[in-house]
Protein backbone atom coordinates (compact mmCIF):
# COMPACT_ATOMS: atom_id res chain seq x y z
CA UNK A 1 0.00 0.00 0.00
CA UNK A 2 3.33 1.95 0.83
CA UNK A 3 4.61 1.55 -2.41
CA UNK A 4 1.02 2.76 -4.01
CA UNK A 5 0.76 5.95 -2.27
CA UNK A 6 4.33 6.31 -3.14
CA UNK A 7 4.25 5.75 -7.35
CA UNK A 8 1.06 7.94 -7.46
CA UNK A 9 2.69 10.79 -5.35
CA UNK A 10 5.56 10.41 -8.24
CA UNK A 11 3.51 10.28 -10.54
CA UNK A 12 1.43 13.64 -9.44
CA UNK A 13 4.74 15.46 -8.83
CA UNK A 14 5.29 14.37 -12.32
CA UNK A 15 2.12 15.88 -13.54
CA UNK A 16 2.63 19.26 -11.93
CA UNK A 17 5.40 20.04 -14.35
CA UNK A 18 3.61 19.49 -17.57
CA UNK A 19 2.73 22.32 -19.05
CA UNK A 20 -1.30 22.37 -20.72
CA UNK A 21 -1.30 22.07 -24.03
CA UNK A 22 -3.66 24.26 -25.98
CA UNK A 23 -4.01 23.69 -29.55
CA UNK A 24 -2.11 26.62 -31.72
CA UNK A 25 -4.26 28.68 -33.00
CA UNK A 26 -7.57 28.43 -31.60
CA UNK A 27 -6.77 30.69 -28.23
CA UNK A 28 -5.27 33.98 -28.48
CA UNK A 29 -4.56 35.96 -25.74
CA UNK A 30 -6.29 39.47 -25.13
CA UNK A 31 -3.38 42.69 -24.85
CA UNK A 32 -5.84 44.76 -22.77
CA UNK A 33 -7.60 42.21 -20.12
CA UNK A 34 -5.34 39.22 -20.35
CA UNK A 35 -7.77 36.47 -20.54
CA UNK A 36 -7.42 33.64 -23.12
CA UNK A 37 -9.99 33.93 -25.56
CA UNK A 38 -11.73 31.82 -28.30
CA UNK A 39 -10.31 32.55 -31.61
CA UNK A 40 -13.37 32.13 -33.75
CA UNK A 41 -14.83 34.13 -31.12
CA UNK A 42 -12.75 37.42 -31.94
CA UNK A 43 -12.78 36.97 -35.68
CA UNK A 44 -16.91 36.93 -35.48
CA UNK A 45 -16.26 40.07 -33.75
CA UNK A 46 -14.30 41.71 -36.29
CA UNK A 47 -11.12 41.60 -33.94
CA UNK A 48 -12.39 42.33 -30.86
CA UNK A 49 -12.04 40.63 -27.29
CA UNK A 50 -15.71 39.11 -26.52
CA UNK A 51 -14.42 40.10 -22.68
CA UNK A 52 -13.68 43.45 -22.42
CA UNK A 53 -14.02 45.27 -26.06
CA UNK A 54 -10.48 45.77 -26.84
CA UNK A 55 -10.28 45.81 -30.55
CA UNK A 56 -7.23 44.08 -31.96
CA UNK A 57 -4.35 45.43 -33.91
CA UNK A 58 -5.43 45.00 -37.61
CA UNK A 59 -3.19 46.09 -40.20
CA UNK A 60 -3.89 48.76 -42.83
CA UNK A 61 -5.30 46.71 -45.79
CA UNK A 62 -7.63 44.91 -43.31
CA UNK A 63 -8.49 48.05 -41.58
CA UNK A 64 -9.49 49.69 -45.50
CA UNK A 65 -11.74 46.56 -46.13
CA UNK A 66 -13.60 47.13 -43.38
CA UNK A 67 -14.50 50.79 -44.15
CA UNK A 68 -14.42 50.97 -47.89
CA UNK A 69 -17.44 49.75 -50.35
CA UNK A 70 -15.73 47.45 -51.94
CA UNK A 71 -13.67 48.04 -55.12
CA UNK A 72 -13.31 51.55 -54.57
CA UNK A 73 -10.48 52.56 -53.02
CA UNK A 74 -7.92 53.75 -55.35
CA UNK A 75 -4.19 53.87 -53.93
CA UNK A 76 -2.47 56.93 -53.80
CA UNK A 77 1.67 57.24 -53.94
CA UNK A 78 2.23 52.92 -53.60
CA UNK A 79 5.95 53.73 -54.17
CA UNK A 80 6.97 55.97 -51.90
CA UNK A 81 9.22 55.25 -49.56
CA UNK A 82 11.66 56.26 -46.68
CA UNK A 83 15.19 56.42 -47.98
CA UNK A 84 18.10 56.50 -44.81
CA UNK A 85 18.91 60.58 -44.87
CA UNK A 86 21.08 60.24 -41.63
CA UNK A 87 22.94 56.96 -42.70
CA UNK A 88 21.36 55.95 -39.08
CA UNK A 89 22.65 52.75 -37.38
CA UNK A 90 21.80 51.42 -33.57
CA UNK A 91 21.94 47.82 -33.40
CA UNK A 92 21.35 47.52 -37.34
CA UNK A 93 21.06 49.77 -40.08
CA UNK A 94 18.04 52.13 -40.60
CA UNK A 95 18.01 51.02 -44.14
CA UNK A 96 17.68 47.23 -43.00
CA UNK A 97 15.35 47.61 -40.78
CA UNK A 98 12.95 49.46 -43.62
CA UNK A 99 13.65 46.43 -45.86
CA UNK A 100 12.64 44.19 -43.35
CA UNK A 101 9.07 46.31 -42.60
CA UNK A 102 8.40 46.08 -46.37
CA UNK A 103 9.00 42.26 -46.30
CA UNK A 104 7.36 41.87 -43.36
CA UNK A 105 4.21 43.72 -44.16
CA UNK A 106 4.11 43.79 -47.98
CA UNK A 107 4.05 47.64 -47.97
CA UNK A 108 6.16 50.07 -48.95
CA UNK A 109 5.24 52.85 -45.45
CA UNK A 110 3.42 52.83 -42.17
CA UNK A 111 0.86 54.56 -43.82
CA UNK A 112 -1.41 53.67 -46.79
CA UNK A 113 -3.81 56.60 -48.58
CA UNK A 114 -6.31 56.69 -51.14
CA UNK A 115 -9.60 57.75 -52.30
CA UNK A 116 -12.30 55.87 -51.66
CA UNK A 117 -16.59 55.98 -50.92
CA UNK A 118 -17.38 54.89 -47.43
CA UNK A 119 -21.46 54.15 -47.43
CA UNK A 120 -21.77 55.80 -50.84
CA UNK A 121 -19.43 59.06 -49.75
CA UNK A 122 -15.87 59.84 -51.37
CA UNK A 123 -13.09 60.53 -49.56
CA UNK A 124 -9.76 60.45 -48.83
CA UNK A 125 -8.89 57.65 -46.74
CA UNK A 126 -5.29 57.09 -44.14
CA UNK A 127 -4.60 54.30 -42.44
CA UNK A 128 -1.64 53.64 -40.52
CA UNK A 129 -0.34 50.03 -40.57
CA UNK A 130 1.51 49.57 -36.79
CA UNK A 131 3.29 46.60 -38.00
CA UNK A 132 5.51 48.70 -40.04
CA UNK A 133 8.29 50.16 -37.51
CA UNK A 134 5.44 50.89 -35.06
CA UNK A 135 3.62 53.24 -37.26
CA UNK A 136 6.16 55.60 -36.92
CA UNK A 137 6.10 58.62 -38.76
CA UNK A 138 8.69 59.73 -40.79
CA UNK A 139 9.36 61.76 -44.11
CA UNK A 140 7.75 59.38 -46.82
CA UNK A 141 4.85 59.27 -43.85
CA UNK A 142 4.33 62.71 -43.66
CA UNK A 143 4.56 63.53 -47.28
CA UNK A 144 2.01 60.90 -47.82
CA UNK A 145 -0.72 62.31 -45.64
CA UNK A 146 -0.18 65.69 -47.13
CA UNK A 147 -0.31 64.91 -50.47
CA UNK A 148 -3.40 62.88 -49.54
CA UNK A 149 -4.85 66.14 -47.89
CA UNK A 150 -3.50 67.87 -51.07
CA UNK A 151 -5.54 65.78 -53.06
CA UNK A 152 -9.13 65.83 -51.01
CA UNK A 153 -8.30 69.83 -51.46
CA UNK A 154 -8.04 69.43 -55.18
CA UNK A 155 -11.36 67.11 -55.70
CA UNK A 156 -13.32 68.71 -52.59
CA UNK A 157 -14.25 65.66 -50.34
CA UNK A 158 -13.57 64.93 -46.60
CA UNK A 159 -10.30 63.65 -45.29
CA UNK A 160 -10.16 60.19 -43.12
CA UNK A 161 -7.34 59.47 -40.81
CA UNK A 162 -6.88 56.02 -38.79
CA UNK A 163 -4.19 56.26 -36.31
CA UNK A 164 -1.92 53.61 -35.07
CA UNK A 165 1.54 54.77 -33.81
CA UNK A 166 4.18 55.13 -31.37
CA UNK A 167 4.63 58.62 -33.47
CA UNK A 168 7.80 60.55 -34.99
CA UNK A 169 11.13 57.87 -36.44
CA UNK A 170 13.70 58.52 -34.26
CA UNK A 171 15.82 57.21 -37.27
CA UNK A 172 14.99 60.31 -39.19
CA UNK A 173 15.87 62.84 -36.49
CA UNK A 174 14.71 66.50 -36.94
CA UNK A 175 13.30 65.36 -40.25
CA UNK A 176 10.57 63.27 -38.85
CA UNK A 177 9.50 65.77 -36.40
CA UNK A 178 9.17 68.36 -39.34
CA UNK A 179 6.38 66.23 -40.16
CA UNK A 180 4.28 67.47 -37.20
CA UNK A 181 4.13 70.59 -39.01
CA UNK A 182 3.99 69.66 -42.16
CA UNK A 183 0.72 67.67 -41.47
CA UNK A 184 -0.77 70.60 -39.52
CA UNK A 185 -0.66 72.83 -42.11
CA UNK A 186 -2.06 70.64 -44.76
CA UNK A 187 -4.91 70.03 -42.40
CA UNK A 188 -5.47 73.94 -41.58
CA UNK A 189 -5.16 74.72 -45.60
CA UNK A 190 -8.30 71.69 -45.44
CA UNK A 191 -10.58 73.79 -43.23
CA UNK A 192 -9.96 76.84 -44.77
CA UNK A 193 -12.00 75.18 -47.79
CA UNK A 194 -14.72 74.11 -45.58
CA UNK A 195 -13.64 70.34 -45.69
CA UNK A 196 -13.96 68.14 -42.80
CA UNK A 197 -11.56 65.90 -41.35
CA UNK A 198 -13.06 63.16 -39.35
CA UNK A 199 -9.87 61.65 -36.89
CA UNK A 200 -10.26 58.06 -35.52
CA UNK A 201 -7.60 57.54 -32.68
CA UNK A 202 -7.01 52.99 -32.50
CA UNK A 203 -4.19 51.59 -30.39
CA UNK A 204 -1.72 53.23 -29.86
CA UNK A 205 -2.19 56.18 -30.65
CA UNK A 206 0.98 58.39 -29.39
CA UNK A 207 4.05 60.71 -29.62
CA UNK A 208 4.55 62.94 -32.17
CA UNK A 209 1.10 61.54 -34.20
CA UNK A 210 -0.94 62.73 -30.90
CA UNK A 211 0.75 65.66 -30.53
CA UNK A 212 -0.01 66.97 -34.70
CA UNK A 213 -2.51 65.66 -36.97
CA UNK A 214 -4.46 63.19 -35.09
CA UNK A 215 -5.70 65.47 -32.69
CA UNK A 216 -7.11 68.06 -35.15
CA UNK A 217 -10.03 66.35 -36.42
CA UNK A 218 -12.82 68.22 -36.50
CA UNK A 219 -14.30 65.01 -35.02
CA UNK A 220 -12.34 62.85 -33.23
CA UNK A 221 -13.18 59.30 -32.44
CA UNK A 222 -11.51 56.19 -30.66
CA UNK A 223 -12.19 52.42 -30.65
CA UNK A 224 -12.76 51.40 -27.47
CA UNK A 225 -9.62 50.74 -24.84
CA UNK A 226 -7.36 52.65 -27.16
CA UNK A 227 -3.81 53.66 -25.60
CA UNK A 228 -3.79 57.50 -26.59
CA UNK A 229 -1.36 59.55 -25.29
CA UNK A 230 2.15 61.85 -25.42
CA UNK A 231 4.43 59.83 -23.26
CA UNK A 232 4.19 56.34 -22.34
CA UNK A 233 2.22 56.36 -18.59
CA UNK A 234 5.32 54.87 -17.16
CA UNK A 235 7.96 57.53 -18.11
CA UNK A 236 4.67 60.22 -16.64
CA UNK A 237 4.49 58.28 -13.35
CA UNK A 238 8.52 58.50 -13.51
CA UNK A 239 8.65 61.82 -14.18
CA UNK A 240 5.65 63.09 -11.94
CA UNK A 241 6.88 60.57 -9.27
CA UNK A 242 2.47 60.10 -8.65
CA UNK A 243 0.27 57.05 -9.20
CA UNK A 244 -1.76 57.60 -12.37
CA UNK A 245 -5.76 57.63 -11.91
CA UNK A 246 -7.40 54.05 -13.22
CA UNK A 247 -7.67 54.10 -17.09
CA UNK A 248 -4.94 56.76 -17.48
CA UNK A 249 -5.20 57.16 -21.54
CA UNK A 250 -7.50 54.77 -22.46
CA UNK A 251 -10.19 56.27 -24.53
CA UNK A 252 -12.57 55.82 -21.92
CA UNK A 253 -10.53 58.34 -19.84
CA UNK A 254 -9.74 60.72 -22.68
CA UNK A 255 -13.98 60.59 -23.40
CA UNK A 256 -14.77 61.70 -19.58
CA UNK A 257 -12.43 64.48 -19.70
CA UNK A 258 -13.49 66.12 -22.99
CA UNK A 259 -10.16 64.83 -25.42
CA UNK A 260 -12.83 62.64 -27.85
CA UNK A 261 -16.16 63.25 -28.92
CA UNK A 262 -16.90 59.49 -29.34
CA UNK A 263 -15.88 56.11 -28.40
CA UNK A 264 -16.71 54.06 -31.19
CA UNK A 265 -16.64 50.09 -31.35
CA UNK A 266 -15.49 48.47 -34.74
CA UNK A 267 -18.37 46.66 -36.03
CA UNK A 268 -20.05 50.34 -36.06
CA UNK A 269 -17.38 52.36 -37.32
CA UNK A 270 -17.95 52.62 -40.88
CA UNK A 271 -21.50 53.20 -40.40
CA UNK A 272 -20.98 56.37 -37.73
CA UNK A 273 -18.06 57.27 -40.76
CA UNK A 274 -21.20 57.54 -43.42
CA UNK A 275 -23.41 59.22 -40.98
CA UNK A 276 -21.23 61.98 -40.42
CA UNK A 277 -19.83 62.21 -44.11
CA UNK A 278 -23.70 62.77 -44.87
CA UNK A 279 -23.81 65.34 -42.39
CA UNK A 280 -21.00 67.15 -44.06
CA UNK A 281 -21.94 66.40 -47.44
CA UNK A 282 -22.84 69.11 -49.99
CA UNK A 283 -23.87 66.28 -52.68
CA UNK A 284 -25.74 63.16 -52.25
CA UNK A 285 -23.83 59.90 -52.04
CA UNK A 286 -22.53 57.82 -55.47
CA UNK A 287 -24.61 55.24 -56.92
Amino acid sequence: MTAWFRRKGEEEGEGQGRKVVIAEGLWIKCDSCKEIVYRAEVERAGRVCPKCRYAFRINARERIALLVDGGTFEEYDRGLTSTDPLNFKDTKRYRDRIRAAREKTGGGEAVVTGLARIGGFSAVLCAFDFSFLGGSMGSAVGEKLTRAIEQAIAKHVPVVIVSASGGARMQEGILSLMQMAKTATALERLGAQGLPYMSVLTDPTTGGVTASFAMLGDVIMAEPRALIGFAGPRVIAETIRQPLPEGFQRSEFLFEHGQLDLIVERRDLKETLRRLLAFFADQPPAG
